[in-house]
């Protein structure tokens, strides 16, 4: 590190970590609480997992003196967001047995269960691992998943580009063997430097740390909302390399003026894929070395960056690893979307994709989404990949499998139901939030879906039903849904209650600006009624109503 700190808390429970083992056996073994161990919640965001706790039962469990009903959320690591059929079956059937049964499509392409109890992380983590599945490092102050342009229409080099996610997430995979030892009771690590470190060391990363793969000129995985951000840049039909940025992050505080979203900046380009590994691993370097790691709020790449500074940031990482950057390449977003419904790529496979409101894949009384995957997955002639939406695509499909696959889909009614949703629905995204969130201070995905019911009316009124509008929800100001780019961004701050914000734009190039505090829902639809009234008869030819939120609220 680059000078004398104080380290907080969790910086000394991770050097103390034994190499992330803590102490979760002893934890394990203790059958007086659905908890584990207050060092060992740190530790196990490593291996994938968060403790949790219904917040929905907190008043009346604690009225009845009992202990908070506690459970585990477990995520998948799954670079590029990729399963294959047999994958999915197993998914499917450990979330039956060992969570909730709901099976949810992440913002970082990736899956995650609610409500495994204690008992059953080890069990869980073992039939994951018999599918050749793991959770490794999607949480903690680590690499996370990495994520990439999600439709193999995107590009005949899609194939190629979507390998380096897989390589990336390898290179960054910390040595520790804990994961190992204590889940798949691997033999324990008895010379500890067989498993030195030297990216991580014994403090890992001072925060967690995403990257992003883009493919102009679809933005889908919002690629400067990330640490590191490539942007693939093709030329005559190859793929010459990579754009580089580096300091995203949409994480804030309320109330705290020192933390703020921020987008990355492009800071050159690397035409091969040894100096973009380079970039990408010296970068993480830099960062372990000179993070904050004394204030965990203030301790994300992009302070690191404004601290020091773009242009010093740039010749440090120059000079560790040894070339020099080349001129960033020119490129074009033009959206960031999914291709919903029947898509064909250069191949010939075919590829549907569906629609999966905030990621929820569970059968409910509108619609047996679960039950249908399952049954196509039981076919074998579907792969599964998700999208940073939140999306679901059925891919790599035959030509001659694809009559089959469409029939379960109409008998299922998925077709309908991705056909006649609403363009401001498909465009929505909400995190978890309440119940199992602890940071959550308002509602996410349960009540987004209600909120756009009541929104779609005004949009009719107004004549704006087929507008493509950029909607997206938290229960707290951390963005995990990546609020701070929407056109209509939602960010809890009580229950009940949202700041407003708008003026993002369809390209992701643009963080919104705050327009009204602390709504309630009556005001919320107040307060967009007169703005889609506005931006029907107030907008330019083509103008979006992001680009007019923007300019209603005197912005450039």
């Amino acid at each position: 590190m680059s000078e004398k700190i104080s380290l907080s808390p969790i910086e000394k429970v991770k050097i103390d970590s034994h190499g992330l083992r803590g102490t979760i056996h002893q934890s394990l073994k203790d059958e007086v609480t659905g908890a584990i161990r207050e060092d060992d919640q740190a530790v196990i965001k490593f291996h994938g997992m968060y403790q949790q706790d219904d917040r929905d039962v907190r008043e009346e469990r604690a009225e009845k003196k009992l202990d908070r009903l506690y459970s585990f959320m477990i995520r998948l690591r799954l670079p590029g967001g990729f399963l294959t059929s047999q994958q999915w079956i197993a998914t499917h059937e450990i979330a039956e047995e060992h969570a909730t049964g709901v099976i949810k499509i992440t913002t970082r392409q990736t899956l995650q269960l609610h409500g495994i109890f204690k008992s059953k992380i080890k069990p869980t983590i073992q039939a994951f691992n018999r599918s050749k599945l793991d959770s490794i490092a999607t949480c903690g102050d680590i690499n996370r998943n990495v994520v990439c342009a999600s439709h193999p229409k995107q590009s005949p080099l899609h194939e190629k580009v979507f390998a380096y996610a897989d390589k990336i997430s390898e290179m960054l995979m910390p040595k520790t063997r804990a994961y190992y030892e204590i889940w798949l009771d691997d033999e324990k690590i008895l010379d500890k430097k067989e498993e030195e470190d030297p990216l991580y060391q014994d403090a890992y990363l001072p925060r967690k740390f995403k990257i992003a793969i883009a493919i102009p000129p679809n933005n889908d995985v919002d690629v400067f909302a990330n640490d590191i951000g490539l942007i693939a840049i093709i030329e005559n039909n190859e793929l010459i390399g990579f754009n580089i940025a580096i300091g995203g992050g949409l994480s804030a505080t309320h109330g705290n003026s020192d933390t703020y979203p921020r987008l990355a900046t492009v800071i050159g380009f690397c035409a091969s894929e040894e100096q973009t590994f380079k970039a990408i691993y010296e970068t993480l370097t830099i960062q372990r070395d000179f993070g904050n790691r004394s204030d965990r709020k203030l301790a994300r790449l992009k302070y690191t960056i404004d601290k020091y500074g773009i242009r010093w940031f740039k010749d440090e990482l120059e000079r560790r690893v040894g070339f020099k950057l080349e001129t960033a390449r020119n490129y074009e977003f033009t959206d960031r979307k999914d291709y919903y419904g029947w898509q064909q790529n250069h191949k010939g496979y075919w590829y549907y994709n569906v629609f999966v409101e905030n990621g929820r894949i569970l059968d409910d009384d509108k619609i047996k989404l679960k039950s249908a995957l399952f049954e196509i997955a039981k076919t074998g002639k579907a792969n599964f990949r998700f999208t940073c939406n939140q999306n679901l695509i059925l891919s790599d499909i035959l030509e001659k499998d694809k009559i089959s696959i469409q029939k379960i889909l109409e008998r299922y009614k998925i077709t309908a139901h991705t056909e006649n949703a609403t363009a401001i629905r498909k465009n929505s995204m909400a995190c978890v939030a309440l119940s199992t969130c602890p940071l959550a201070l308002a509602e996410g995905q349960r009540y987004l879906p209600s909120l756009i019911s009541k929104i779609e009316p005004l949009l009719n009124k107004h004549g704006l039903k087929e507008e493509d509008i950029i909607v997206r929800m938290t229960g707290c100001p951390n963005g995990c849904a990546r609020p701070y780019l929407a056109e209509i961004g939602f960010v809890g701050t009580s229950p009940g209650r949202y700041n407003l914000h708008l003026g993002g734009d369809h390209q992701g190039k643009r963080l919104n600006k705050l327009y009204r505090e602390s709504l309630d829902e009556q005001s919320i639809l107040n307060e967009l009624d007169k703005l889609f009234s506005d931006f029907k008869m107030g907008r330019n030819k083509a103008e979006g109503f992001g680009d007019f939120a923007l300019r209603h609220q005197g912005g450039n």
